[in-house]
């Protein structure tokens, strides 16, 4: 039998490889054919092991107790902080404030009413920087308030804390820290409009019109189209922005003229420019052009904060006399309050009640130039006292003939009245001095590239 199968074995391989000669790559194809379709099934690797059908199965059955749901949010809710700043309003209360910045806590609630920090600082107070910390269970961890002065360089930080007995106050004083930031508009239809379109303070677009007001009349001459950009200061506490400061540098194209000016504050002795603290005023400083020549000349153009002219040099129909004659001065609407400043160095001769002017102040300056400034609330200067140019003399109100708060301005020469921004554009201004020119060129130039810096964000704004 074991013969006959070697035999018969025999003659299948030997067929086997002459077809194999005779026909190599038909071969190779079906042997490829029949491995991929059912040869897989020669690898395939018996079980030895028992069918687990056969196995015996058990049931086991143990008592689970499930957690409670609110020991499973206590489990597996993360434990964060939440921060939120917002800035104190003038109704605000303990419960109005806290419930604004998410916080919702009676505990700290009562701690605000009663901490007399608090109640002076917070409550009832508008504009004040204010930040909190909570957990995730609302409740008030840390609240910070920030505020500054406009003068001294430095912020005021209140801080309220919850300690493990309850919350705690403390008030700390730091350094005002500056920071520049360049913004350009084009004017639309007026000053203010352009620098709200451009996010600009309103106290930097008052300082525009300040700088360059012996240059530019912005209440008669701005045109659409006229161009601004700017440099100015952010002064900022902990890194949150408190207050703008000053126009570090400026430029305005006003009817196609370019007019360019910077902040310069010439070294003194015993101090290196640039070293007074940030928001600090300074004595010496000034705006120049930026080939040197100060923009500070011996009259401002205006006795009140750049405003709203409500009536100009010219004829006009009177309000009280009811008939048209010369207004031989220049009305500033302004609110009753508003500080009324003396345009030049002077000397007061005159202060008190005068007839249609109402409390009236008239100072004597350089020359035979005179300045009048009516219709006030209340007189702060008495005849003899010598007064600065910028200084407050007075309060704008309405009385003598007024029909509403204003303040009515004159300039005199010789006795005639004169056109106040005229006599501003026209008096003398001073240059810088020699010995820090070169300084001044120094920083002329870095101003140079900022302002073209500055002329670009509008475009990269607009796209």
């Amino acid at each position: 039998m074991f013969k006959q199968l070697f035999a018969i074995g025999q003659v299948f391989a030997n067929t086997a490889a002459h077809l194999l000669k005779q026909h190599p790559k038909r071969v190779t194809a079906v042997v490829a054919a029949l491995l991929l379709s059912g040869g897989g099934g020669a690898f395939a690797v018996a079980s030895l092991g028992p069918d687990a059908a056969d196995l015996p199965v058990r049931e086991i059955l143990e008592t689970v107790q499930p957690l409670a749901f609110t020991d499973y949010i206590q489990d597996t809710s993360p434990a964060y902080v939440l921060y939120r700043t917002d800035n104190t309003r003038s109704s605000d209360t303990a419960d109005t404030l806290l419930k604004r910045l998410g916080i919702d806590d009676t505990q700290a609630a009562a701690y605000l009413r009663n901490d007399d920090s608090a109640r002076q600082i917070l409550l009832g107070r508008s504009g004040r920087q204010i930040t909190v910390e909570a957990l995730n269970d609302q409740r008030l961890q840390k609240l910070t308030a920030r505020w500054s002065t406009d003068t001294d360089g430095q912020f005021q930080r209140l801080v309220i804390e919850r300690k493990d007995n309850g919350f705690s106050t403390r008030l700390e004083t730091a350094a005002l820290s500056a920071s520049s930031k360049l913004a350009s508009g084009t004017i639309q239809n007026s000053l203010f409009a352009a620098t709200d379109e451009a996010k600009i303070p309103d106290a930097i677009a008052s300082q525009l019109a300040e700088i360059f007001s012996g240059d530019i009349d912005f209440r008669r001459e701005l045109r659409k189209g006229d161009r601004f950009s700017v440099v100015y200061e952010t002064l900022e506490g902990d890194g949150e922005p408190l207050r703008t400061g000053r126009v570090l540098s400026a430029e305005f194209v006003n009817a196609g003229k370019t007019h360019q000016a910077m902040w310069f504050d010439e070294p003194i002795a015993g101090q290196a420019h640039g070293s007074t603290q940030a928001g600090s005023p300074s004595h010496k400083g000034g705006y120049y052009t930026l080939d040197g020549q100060s923009l500070r000349r011996a009259f401002l153009s205006s006795p009140v904060a750049y405003s709203r002219i409500s009536s100009g040099f010219a004829m006009r129909f009177h309000p009280v006399l009811k008939q048209m004659r010369a207004h031989l001065g220049t009305d500033f609407a302004a609110s009753t309050g508003t500080p009324a400043r003396t345009v030049g160095d002077g000397v007061v001769t005159f202060s008190g009640v005068q007839n249609g002017y109402g409390n009236v102040v008239f100072i004597k300056h350089r020359g035979e130039t005179e300045t009048v400034y009516a219709h006030l609330s209340k007189l702060l200067v008495r005849r003899g006292d010598k007064v600065s140019q910028g200084q407050t003399i007075g309060l704008v109100g309405s009385t003598g003939w007024a029909t509403g708060p204003h303040l009515h301005f004159e300039v005199r020469n010789n006795g005639v009245q004169q056109d106040p921004m005229k006599v501003a554009q026209t008096s003398e201004t001073v240059p810088v001095t020699a010995a820090v020119k070169p300084v001044f060129d120094k920083l002329a130039q870095q101003a140079r590239v900022a302002l073209a810096a500055a002329a670009t964000m509008e475009v990269t704004s607009a796209q």
